[in-house]
């Protein structure tokens, strides 16, 4: 569910290659980090939540993380950096954001269903990145955020007939989890380019 997803597809002998691309877009994860946790306090403090508004916030995430792994993509491809993974994880959650756009009516089954397979995928997708990426780097934060991906996943499917608010707190949890991961993700990484020498 993000463009740290750019490590995935690089080689696990270029480790060095994989960090250092990852830390000059500390922006973007810093981003896609306060992103999740605006959207957790939404879910929070947003009364008396309906099936419809929580549609609305799901699809405007997915959309905004798709857009931002989409982007980083171009911006690896440029670099002449591994951009695969980066596509992949940005059409998985642009396919979930119209999905929902176009099905405005969906169930709670169905949105759950939906919900668990996006976190899952990206949640894997998370993991493997963070086999690439150098212990300084912040690999611990991006398996955590992997890991609480995939579990938030599995719950969903464990649990397919809660109610919308339950998994409006739900979303709300796991939202605060992955934001904070992100965030101290982006934070080391700046700190590790800030002592990188100037090429």
């Amino acid at each position: 569910m993000s463009d740290f997803n750019s490590t995935a597809g690089t080689a696990a002998y270029e480790p060095v290659d994989a960090s250092g691309m990852l830390a000059k877009n500390w922006w973007a994860i810093l981003i896609r980090g306060l992103a999740a946790l605006a959207f957790s306090l939404c879910a929070f403090v947003l009364p008396g939540p309906t099936l419809v508004s929580l549609v609305v916030f799901v699809a405007a995430y997915a959309a905004v993380d798709g857009v931002f792994s989409i982007v980083s993509a171009v911006r690896a491809a440029r670099m002449g950096e591994q951009w695969a993974s980066l596509v992949f994880d940005g059409l998985v959650s642009l396919t979930a954001a119209g999905i929902l756009v176009v099905w405005p009516s969906i169930s709670v089954e169905a949105l759950i269903v939906l919900l668990a397979m996006w976190a899952i995928i990206s949640g894997f997708l998370e993991i493997g990145a963070a086999f690439r990426l150098k212990a300084e780097h912040g690999r611990v934060w991006l398996g955590l955020a992997g890991v609480a991906s995939v579990l938030f996943g599995v719950a969903l499917f464990a649990a397919p007939f809660i109610g919308a608010l339950v998994v409006t707190w739900w979303l709300g949890v796991y939202a605060a989890v992955f934001g904070i991961t992100m965030v101290s993700l982006a934070i080391t990484l700046k700190r590790r380019l800030s002592h990188q020498p100037a090429a």
